[in-house]
């Protein structure tokens, strides 16, 4: 009979026939897993504990710099300093605009210029006909004061151009005579008169 059996014996030959080796293996790797999971819990919180306390140094230390920043600040000063940047920059406005100015009026001589120029080129080396009249004339009124000078006449004209005064020098005596020109004598007379006293 069954129950003839002796209990132990039965439970002992009952344990035998379930296999529950796989299921102690599975409850060791559950709690490897679970000391695992603990172990890596443990340590991302020392972790966050320490990047807390890093945030925490770093903000107070940001505190510290903004309080130290509006301690410092000077509104009064701040306010002239805007004053001084508009004033610098209004003045560098009006710089700008003279020069823009300049800048147009330098260009209109320019243009000028460069019309006189091509009028210059046009008339060639001799220039128009009223420049050379001019130019003759001037050139022997040239020649005759260079004749007078190597004579030993200057002759010297006024403010106007009218040449109305004689500096007659006489080498060999050392003498000076500065003859004043008046019109209503003529040329003859002066000449006479210019060379008796350079033959002194």
């Amino acid at each position: 009979m069954l129950f003839d059996e002796n209990p132990g014996t039965l439970i002992h030959h009952t344990i035998g026939n379930f296999n529950i080796q796989p299921d102690k293996q599975a409850v060791t790797r559950i709690n490897d897993s679970l000391s695992t999971l603990q172990q890596s819990r443990e340590l991302r919180m020392r972790e966050a504990e320490s990047s807390l306390r890093k945030l925490s140094r770093h903000l107070h230390s940001m505190n510290a710099q903004h309080e130290e920043a509006i301690a410092a600040h000077d509104s009064s000063k701040h306010a002239a300093d805007m004053v001084e940047l508009d004033t610098k920059k209004f003045r560098i406005a009006k710089a700008a605009t003279e020069l823009e100015i300049e800048s147009e009026r330098l260009e209109s001589e320019l243009e000028m210029l460069k019309e006189r120029l091509a009028d210059l080129e046009a008339q060639g080396l001799e220039g128009d006909e009223a420049t050379r009249r001019e130019r003759e004339l001037d050139d022997a009124t040239i020649l005759r004061l260079k004749i007078y000078r190597s004579l030993g006449i200057d002759i010297e004209a006024d403010g106007a151009g009218i040449f109305n005064k004689a500096v007659i020098r006489n080498s060999r005596k050392g003498d000076v005579h500065v003859v004043n020109i008046d019109p209503k004598f003529s040329r003859f007379f002066y000449s006479n008169y210019f060379w008796s006293t350079m033959q002194g």
